[in-house]
C-alpha cells in the first residue's frame, strides 16, 4: 500500500472520527439545555403545587373553624321568650 493512500485513509479515519465526535458533543449540548429547561419546568410545578397545597390548607381550616362555629351555636341551648322572665 503506498504511503499516500495510507495517508488518505488515516485522513478520512480522522475526519470521521471529529466529525463523530462533534455530533456526540452537539448532542450531548442539546440534551444539557433539555435536561435544564425541564429542570427549571419541574421547579415551577412544584412551586405551583406547593402553593395550591397551602392554599387547600387554609382553606381546610377556614371550613373547619367554620363547621365548628355552627356546631357551638346548634348545641347551645337557646332560651324561648316565656324562659326569660
Amino acid at each position: 500500500m503506498p504511503t499516500e493512500n495510507l495517508s488518505e485513509l488515516l485522513g478520512q479515519v480522522s475526519k470521521n472520527s471529529a466529525g463523530e465526535i462533534d455530533s456526540l458533543i452537539g448532542g450531548f449540548a442539546r440534551l444539557r439545555e433539555k435536561l435544564q429547561t425541564d429542570g427549571e419546568h419541574i421547579q415551577r410545578e412544584v412551586e405551583e403545587y406547593r402553593a395550591l397545597s397551602e392554599q387547600v390548607m387554609q382553606l381546610t381550616k377556614t371550613i373547619s373553624e367554620s363547621v365548628k362555629k355552627v356546631r357551638t351555636s346548634v348545641d347551645r341551648p337557646t332560651m324561648l321568650p316565656h324562659e326569660t322572665e
